[in-house]
């Protein structure tokens, strides 16, 4: 059996020009920063071992082979279509720069069938009752990071990373509004406004403190996403949100789903969301939608009153 570096280290320019397989991990994995070269090392680290168990070299690989992991992620690791797909993604990726590097002359991957991924997937997110619901919950819980959490992620869209990642020295102003600055997918730094309520559910997160995360878990270090979807699970539990285990990115798509019902333009949409494709914008709201009520009725929670929870709870 071959053991293959694991690609979490760069190696040094010695070690890389004695192995083809660390200099063509080396030089894929510098075409990414931030958490993308995190996810991207992960995927291919899962590659790597697989090569690595059936006594395989990566570069000497052929489409036969490939095709196989593809079936070993299907039917051993029962991984989802979208999973199966990213991370094979990331595989024709690596020899794609084997090839730009003439390590190969050709992607083994090239003509490998991937899977089909379906549109719409069946995860489904929070319906409008539900979010309420939940940021009552969250509003009145011991823990003060609880409401922050909710409202950074289902009033203003962030992703988890993003509302993990950011600390209290992000906060400022412009032009006279509270703002977050966020860095988000590729190391882009936006500006996000903050909304008077989500403004004081941070306040409340932060208390006295003037460095340091804005969200910290039970021990008081910086709070991961683990960590985020325990509390989030606990505050669905109080709040009697019964859903098969929610996550915190449903709360994004609760977020842009609303955005759509109240009628907001699906370019603004997108531009609140941070898509880089406006069908991503698209896809959420039927992921939100599903379980929800069919005819509207007394029961349902208008996008208006979404609206006023955005500027007036607290």
């Amino acid at each position: 059996m071959m053991n293959f570096p694991t690609p979490a280290s760069a190696p040094s320019d010695r070690t890389a020009c004695a192995d083809p397989l660390r200099l063509a991990v080396a030089a894929y994995l510098a075409r990414f920063k931030g958490s993308s070269r995190k996810h991207t090392e992960s995927d291919l680290r899962c590659f790597l071992t697989w090569c690595a168990e059936h006594g395989l070299d990566p570069l000497a690989a052929r489409r036969p082979h490939l095709e196989l992991y593809i079936r070993w992620m299907q039917e051993i690791r029962r991984f989802k279509p979208s999973t199966v797909s990213r991370r094979f993604s990331v595989v024709a990726g690596f020899y794609r720069t084997c090839v730009i590097d003439d390590l190969l002359e050709h992607s083994p991957a090239e003509h490998v069938r991937r899977p089909s991924v379906p549109p719409e997937s069946p995860t489904l997110g929070f319906t409008h009752l539900q979010f309420e619901a939940l940021l009552i919950a969250a509003r009145e819980s011991p823990n003060i990071c609880d409401f922050a959490l909710v409202a950074m992620l289902g009033l203003l869209g962030l992703r988890i990373f993003e509302a993990t990642g950011a600390d209290i020295t992000d906060l400022g102003e412009e032009h006279g509004h509270r703002v977050l600055r966020v860095c988000g997918k590729g190391t882009k730094v936006v500006l996000v406004p903050l909304p008077p309520a989500v403004g004081r559910s941070i306040d409340q997160a932060i208390g006295a403190r003037t460095h340091g995360p804005i969200l910290l878990n039970s021990r008081g270090a910086r709070m991961d996403r683990h960590a985020a979807t325990r509390r989030l699970r606990r505050l669905a539990e109080t709040a009697g949100v019964r859903i098969a285990s929610p996550h915190p990115h449903m709360l994004r798509h609760t977020f842009v789903t609303t955005m759509l019902d109240a009628g907001v333009d699906l370019r603004d949409v997108q531009i609140a969301a941070r898509h880089a494709d406006p069908r991503t914008s698209q896809v959420a709201p039927a992921r939100c939608r599903a379980g929800a009520p069919s005819e509207p009725d007394e029961r349902a929670f208008p996008a208006s009153r979404l609206r006023q929870a955005q500027w007036r709870c607290g």
